[in-house]
């Protein structure tokens, strides 16, 4: 994204946004594993899923 749009950050402003990211990611797992009960790796899988559901019904394919 820096290079696309000319951006330049430094390198603690890369990894605060990164960590942001992650952690995002992770919660939404989390939430996922205690909500049907599955171990993370399950839970990750179907929020892919989800993902790519959503992402094919957005465009017409579903």
């Amino acid at each position: 994204m820096q290079n696309l749009y000319g951006f330049y950050w430094t390198e603690e402003e890369i990894l605060k946004r990164e960590e942001k990211i992650m952690v995002e990611a992770f919660n939404n797992v989390y939430e996922i594993s205690c909500q049907y009960n599955v171990n993370l790796r399950t839970a990750a899988y179907m929020l892919s899923v989800k993902r790519v559901a959503e992402a094919m019904k957005a465009k017409g394919w579903y």
